[in-house]
Formats: C-alpha cells, sequence, structure tokens
C-alpha cells in the first residue's frame, strides 16, 4: 500500500486529494488548486462557444485534438487546447513544482447559473478563465460553469479516504468496559468490533451465533462505509440519472442527453455493460502487468544471487591468480600487482553494471506496484459513471507500464563469471609482456528439443549457445552417425543454428551431436540427441520385403513461380500454358514406396509428365527433358517413357478427367514403373534406380491433379519377383 502513495497525492499541493476533479487529458487535481492556477484571459479572446465540457467536441476526445495544442515553454505556458483560442497572458508566478499560479483577479458578478446559485457553491469564476495542466501542460478556456464543469473524481476519493484510514490507529473494541483493547474481527450481522476475550465472551461461535460472518477489523471497516452505490446524476440535467454511455466520447449520458441530440448520432452502450467490459480490460491488463512484476522479482533473486556469485569467483580467481605469479618467483611479482589490477577493475566493473541494473529495476519494480496496487482499489469501486471516468487512462498506464518490462529489461547486462585465463607458458624473458588471454574454447552448444524433428527420412536439429556465454563463436559442426549405430561423420559446417538433413534411411534411429569451435580451438559436444525416420510396414503380400509407407506433399519452396497449389499443397495446377516442374517435399532412397495421382481437370488434350527427379532438375520444361528426371508423360492415348530427352516405349492407353496414375519406386530392386487405373503401364520403365530421389510431376494450365501418398503397394506386385514383365493386377 506504501507505494501506492504517490498516485493518490495532488500535482500542485503535493498533499493527498481533496475533491479531486478529472482535467479533459484524464489527469487530477484537487478543486481548490485548480482555482489557485487559474489564468483569466481578455473578453476579446475568448469565444461564448468554448466550453470546459459538454460541447459539440467531447473533451474526452482530447488525444485526437491535441494536434492543436498551442502550448509553449517561451511565452504563455497555456494555449488553444482542442481547438480553442489561445489568449495573452497575465503576469504569474511560478511555484516551485512548476505550475503558474496567477494572482487574485477583480471578481465579476455571478452569472445566474442553477448549479452556483445553490447554497454553499463555490465563489464565482472570473469570466474566460483557462486552467492548465500540470502535468501534461494542455491548457483549456472554461466556459460559465467554470470548475464545476470538471466531473469529480469519486472513486479516486474513496481510495484516499480508505488509504488514509488504513493508515489511522488500530480499530478498538467496542464492547471492553475501561481500556478498550484492539479488535481482532467484526461480525458483519452484528455490525460490533470484538477482542477475542469478548468475542469469546459475548459471541461464541453457537447457536445462531455460528452463522455469523467474521471479518477483519480493515474489511470490517470498509463494509460498514459500503453503502448500496449512489446512482449518478447527469452534471447537465441533475433530475436525470446516467444510464447510458456514448462510445464516441467515452463519457456517461442520460437519455435527455440522447433525445436532445447532443449524442443522438454517436454509438451508444448500456452503463452497466461499459462498466463490466472495462473493468475486465483493466484486469486483463493487470494480470500481465503482475506476471511482468512477478518476473522482475524472480530477476531480482537471480540479480543477488549474481552479486555474490561474482564475490565469490573474484576471490577465487584472485586465489589462482596470486598462486601462479608466485610461482614465477621474482619476475612474476613485479607483474603480479598490475594483473590484479586488472581482475580488480573487472571485478568491480561486474559488480557496478549488476548493482545499478538492480537499482533500475528495483525502482521500476516499487512503480509498477504501486500503479498495480492503485489500479487493484480503483477496481473495487461500486460507481460505474466514476469508474469509467479514469478507465480509460488507466488501462492506457497499465499497458504503458508493462510495454516498459520489455525483451531486454529481465536480461542480465553482466555475466558472474571472469572469462580471463592466466598464460603461464611464456619464458622468463617474455615476463614484462605477460597479460591474460581472452579467448576461451566454446561451451558445449545445447540443443533446442522443442524444435528438433523428423519428417519422413529428413531430420531438422535447431541449437543455441548457452545462456549468458560471451565466448565468441566462428561456427557449428553437426556430426550424425549411419543410422546403425556406425561412426559419426559432419554433415554440416557453418554459423547458422539450424539445419535440415535430407536423404536419411527410412525406419533408422540416427544419433546426433554438434559442437561449437573458434580460434583457440574446439568446444566440447553438446547431449547427444536420438532420433527416429518414419517408420516401416508390411506389404499386403505378407512378404520378407518391407513397403516403406511415406507421406509427403507438394513443395511449394522449390516448384517453378507458375505452379499453383492448394488443398494443403495436395493439389496442383499452373498459371502457364508451358510444362512446369513440382516435386514433393520428401526425398526417397530406401525401401519401397507407392503413391498415386488423381486427374481431376483435363482439358484440350495435354501430355503431363509423372515420375521421380533428382533435386537439381529443371523446373521449366516437361519432366524427363534433362538427365535428372525418370517420368512417363501421358496424353488421351497413349504413353512414353523419357529420361535425358529419350523417348521410349510408346504403349496405348491415355488418360481423361477422373483418371488415376500410379507410380511404384522399389530400391530393393532399382526399379521405377507406372499405372494407369489400376492398371500396370508397358513394362518396367526404368532400372539402376539408386541414391535420393523426389516425386515429381510436370503440367500446364489445361491439368489439375491431387497427390495421395501413405498407400500399400498394390497386389500384384511382389518386392524381390525376378521377372515383372507378365505380371498381371
Amino acid at each position: 500500500m506504501d507505494e501506492m502513495e504517490e498516485e493518490l497525492k495532488c500535482p500542485v499541493c503535493g498533499s493527498f486529494f481533496r475533491e479531486p476533479i478529472i482535467l479533459p487529458c484524464s489527469h487530477n487535481i484537487c478543486l481548490a488548486c485548480a482555482r489557485n492556477i487559474l489564468v483569466q484571459t481578455p473578453d476579446a479572446e475568448s469565444p461564448q462557444s468554448s466550453r470546459a465540457s459538454g460541447s459539440g467536441v467531447s473533451d474526452y476526445d482530447y488525444l485526437d485534438l491535441d494536434k492543436m495544442s498551442l502550448y509553449s515553454e517561451a511565452d504563455s505556458g497555456y494555449g488553444s487546447y482542442g481547438g480553442f483560442v489561445s489568449a495573452p497572458t497575465t503576469p504569474c508566478q511560478k511555484s516551485p513544482n512548476g505550475v503558474r499560479v496567477f494572482p487574485p483577479t477583480v471578481p465579476q458578478p455571478p452569472p445566474q447559473h442553477h448549479l452556483l446559485g445553490q447554497p454553499g457553491s463555490l465563489p464565482p469564476i472570473p469570466r474566460n478563465s483557462c486552467i492548465t495542466c500540470p502535468q501534461c501542460h494542455r491548457s483549456l478556456i472554461l466556459d460559465d460553469r467554470g470548475l464545476r464543469g470538471f466531473a469529480k473524481n469519486r472513486v479516486l476519493e474513496g481510495v484516499v479516504d480508505r488509504y488514509q484510514q488504513s493508515k489511522a490507529a488500530a480499530l478498538k473494541c467496542q464492547l471492553c468496559e475501561k481500556s478498550p483493547k484492539e479488535a481482532t474481527v467484526m461480525c458483519e450481522q452484528c455490525d460490533v468490533f470484538y477482542c477475542d476475550p469478548c468475542r469469546l465472551r459475548c459471541h461464541p461461535p453457537r447457536g445462531p451465533l455460528a452463522k455469523h460472518r467474521l471479518v477483519p477489523p480493515a474489511q470490517g471497516r470498509i463494509s460498514r462505509r459500503t453503502s448500496p452505490r449512489k446512482i449518478s446524476t447527469c452534471t447537465e440535467h441533475e433530475l436525470e440519472n446516467l444510464s447510458m454511455y456514448c462510445v464516441q466520447c467515452k463519457m456517461p449520458v442520460c437519455y435527455q442527453c440522447l433525445e436532445e441530440g447532443k449524442h443522438g448520432t454517436h454509438e451508444v452502450k448500456a452503463l452497466g455493460a461499459m462498466w463490466k467490459l472495462h473493468k475486465g480490460q483493466l484486469s486483463q491488463a493487470l494480470n500481465i502487468l503482475s506476471d511482468r512484476a512477478t518476473e522482475a522479482k524472480e530477476f531480482l533473486v537471480q540479480l543477488r544471487n549474481m552479486v555474490q556469485h561474482i564475490q565469490e569467483n573474484g576471490v577465487e580467481f584472485e586465489a589462482c591468480l596470486v598462486a601462479q605469479c608466485d610461482a614465477l618467483i621474482d619476475a612474476l611479482n613485479r607483474r603480479k600487482a598490475q594483473l590484479l589490477t586488472r581482475v580488480n577493475k573487472e571485478h568491480e566493473h561486474k559488480l557496478k553494471v549488476v548493482r545499478d541494473q538492480i537499482s533500475h529495476c528495483t525502482v521500476k519494480l516499487r512503480q509498477t506496484t504501486g500503479l498495480m496496487e492503485y489500479c487493484l482499489e480503483v477496481i473495487k469501486e461500486n460507481d460505474p459513471s466514476g469508474f469509467l471516468q479514469i478507465s480509460d487512462a488507466l488501462i492506457r498506464r497499465v499497458h504503458l507500464t508493462e510495454g516498459q518490462w520489455g525483451k531486454g529489461t529481465l536480461t542480465p547486462r553482466m555475466t558472474s563469471d571472469f572469462d580471463l585465463t592466466l598464460d603461464s607458458g611464456p619464458l622468463l624473458q617474455t615476463i614484462h609482456q605477460l597479460d591474460f588471454v581472452q579467448m576461451k574454447v566454446p561451451a558445449a552448444p545445447m540443443l533446442q528439443l522443442e524444435e528438433c524433428c523428423t519428417i519422413n527420412n529428413s531430420a531438422t536439429l535447431s541449437w543455441k549457445q548457452p545462456p549468458l556465454s560471451t565466448v565468441a563463436v566462428d561456427g557449428y559442426i553437426l556430426e550424425l552417425d549411419d543410422g546403425n549405430g556406425g561412426q559419426f561423420r559432419e554433415v554440416y559446417v557453418g554459423t547458422e543454428m539450424i539445419c535440415t538433413v535430407d536423404g536419411l534411411h527410412y525406419n533408422s534411429t540416427y544419433m546426433s551431436r554438434v559442437k561449437a569451435f573458434n580460434a583457440s580451438g574446439l568446444g566440447q559436444y553438446s547431449k547427444t540427441l536420438v532420433m527416429q525416420t518414419s517408420e516401416t510396414g508390411h506389404s499386403p503380400c505378407d512378404m520378407q520385403s518391407l513397403a516403406t509407407v511415406a507421406w509427403f506433399t507438394f513443395d511449394p519452396t522449390s516448384a517453378h513461380p507458375d505452379i499453383i497449389l492448394s488443398n494443403d499443397n495436395l493439389t496442383v495446377t499452373c498459371s502457364s500454358y508451358d510444362d512446369r516442374v513440382v516435386m514433393g517435399n520428401s526425398g526417397l532412397s530406401r525401401g519401397v514406396h507407392y503413391w498415386e495421382v488423381t486427374v481431376d481437370r483435363y482439358d484440350n488434350h495435354p501430355d503431363p509428365a509423372f515420375g521421380v527427379a533428382r533435386g537439381d532438375v529443371l523446373k521449366d520444361v516437361m519432366l524427363g527433358k534433362d538427365d535428372k528426371a525418370w517420368a512417363m508423360y501421358v496424353d488421351n492415348n497413349r504413353s512414353w517413357f523419357m529420361h535425358n530427352n529419350s523417348h521410349t516405349n510408346r504403349a496405348d492407353g491415355g488418360i481423361s478427367k477422373g483418371a488415376t496414375v500410379g507410380v511404384l519406386l522399389d530400391f530393393t530392386r532399382g526399379i521405377l514403373m507406372f499405372l494407369i487405373n489400376d492398371e500396370q503401364q508397358g513394362p518396367v520403365a526404368f532400372d539402376g534406380i539408386e541414391g535420393l530421389y523426389y516425386p515429381a510431376v510436370s503440367l500446364n494450365r489445361n491439368v489439375q491433379m491431387t497427390l495421395h501418398t501413405g498407400l500399400p503397394i498394390p497386389d500384384f506386385y511382389t518386392p524381390g519377383e525376378a521377372d515383372l514383365q507378365g505380371a498381371e493386377c
């Protein structure tokens, strides 16, 4: 609660708010202080249309009107605000807190206004008065209502009252006969404060009194003060209750305000609904800020531990340094003093940086906690209109404060380690050149398990340097074994910290590790990560050979720019009349694979091609035109096999809309064959297939097709057969 006190003090007088009013800029000021900082302007400079509130342009829209502010530190200290005309200054003085205080002016006859004519009202405000916010320096010319045109901040007044009461003396028991003891509980039903002896004697926890609710004295004092929510009335229509909320003007209004047309064209919502909405928004923002405060507390604990570690490491390093210097006898003793000074400077520098960060973070955390406590007190208020008058400003402040705890704020600016190594190898004649070796070999990288994965026969690994590591790294070396527990081999050397390895064997278990290096040498290996590629399943023929089940899609990253993909990259067409190539996103190198392509659209008898290709195949010609692809291209009547622009084995039988083209790739025998509508198309198309291949098709804009993967091999095919020429489906 103590950290909230600054939120409850007037920026002018420095005391707790007394009768606070809300300025259009959402800042608060005591009513009496507002009178003290008024500025009188000449009559000729004040248009009658200028009003403190309720004008055609809402005072709550000050953010949009701030562009028109003419405030200047170099001249009068105030100016037009929100479209109001600025006025010349009158002689003034400056208070110690920077607020301009003007001498009293000749009082004018009080205007006949129903607010000012009531008994007990404030003395009349001089005509054409101007007030400048002491915090943001925005200025505003008052209308005939003067300061009565500003709404009272009943929520802030209630929070100040509760805060002051919480600082008062402890509540006393109401039943002690002589010297009342300090009360320990209050009964909400009896409305009586009890000390422990009087509670046991007069309010035993049995019988009808057992159902009474006993609360702490402070809570009881608040609940005693709490009365049914007071219904606020409109400042312009005293007989009307505030029941609606103008979203555009951001202010509560009554039905008469709507009927008169002032807010008739604005979006209006129920007051209670907006009250709950803004309370929810403030609560949500407070939850986020509370998380940041919790992180800040944990961060402060981390920083304090770092201070201790720095001190311990500094002492340990000094002892090691002294031992090494003493071993070098006289020559090293002359150098020892200089080296100790070097270590002490590093020690003090680290301590200074961390302590400065602790101090900075502590101040920021205290401000955040104060704002949180103030907002929590505001949320307890039961006055919707009063709450809504300040909720927008509080929500903005909470978001702004939360943003100050962004990335980097809760990160240590200094490590607790001393990255200095004394090199005792030089000969005695080079002792005068003795210095610290700044470079160490890098620490072992940390594998980021949440980003490491395998897809089919590809493995992606990601790693990072240990937190707070300051040793320079020139690059990384990634190593994998052969999938059978063999020797590790290097598969990547570079500066990136993520790598995808393609072309691995299916149904294999690979072990991987990574290490960093710099000019001083190689660092330690990371922990070994075991990764499993996609599993295999038995073929329908139940033979000893295994058919590998692979799921893949078309790869948009390697496709020609004219290729158009949809349906999660399973359906493909083209925007060009020329043939364009698209490959699958998974390479195949082992096992038996079968996939199909369904022809969804077939216009003007084009000849799409189906098959496999290397990763560097040409993408702007028909599949099979170069030596990087093995394909079958087919029209509506016949088909051909093609590799390196060589056309062979023409076969009857074409495709049409709805046709299915199957591709069977058997690495165990090194062959590639094709099917159309479940019938083998021609003989075995290609043999001697080995290495890494990607499924691929080529097509133009007259064709659209859909890929189907993860399929079992056809029933007619038995892996390992000696002759397939006469095989039948």
